[in-house]
């Protein structure tokens, strides 16, 4: 097994394809709920140093601005990226999160590509196109550990 970390902009399909994960049986963790982000956008970080030295096989979805810090206590970072307009429609349509639904979110989610992730890319040891099959995201993960 291996720690792997998904991460990408809103509406790339972390969520998603860690449920994915998740029903195949998989430990996962996402980064968006049950308050593992402190307020500032970062990861608890002793949480986070927690987890990872207690499992050699999780799988963590999410996007911090400390994700950096644990880069190198996972085997494989995914970036999972899809074009702007698929992430705006996504975010403005999904029903397990409201980030994404206002114009003021929307224009924040056109920052952070322009701006956040260049730098998800450089730390990302493989990038996968979000707007592939689910399954078939999750089979190439499933390859990784």
């Amino acid at each position: 097994m291996a720690r792997i970390l998904i991460t990408g902009m809103s509406g790339a399909g972390k969520s998603t394809l860690l449920g994915e994960l998740a029903r195949r049986g998989h430990r996962t963790v996402d980064t968006d709920y049950d308050s593992w982000e402190l307020p500032g956008a970062l990861w608890d970080e002793d949480r986070m140093n927690e987890l990872l030295a207690g499992h050699d096989d999780v799988v963590v979805s999410g996007t911090a601005e400390n994700q950096g810090r644990f880069y190198d206590r996972f085997e494989h970072v995914v970036l999972l990226s899809a074009p702007v307009e698929v992430l705006i429609e996504r975010a403005a349509t999904r029903t397990n999160n409201p980030y994404g639904r206002s114009a003021d979110q929307q224009a924040e989610i056109r920052e952070y590509v322009v701006e956040v992730e260049p730098l998800l890319r450089r730390g990302a040891d493989v990038e996968l196109d979000g707007r592939r099959p689910i399954a078939e995201l999750a089979d190439t993960v499933e390859g990784l550990m």
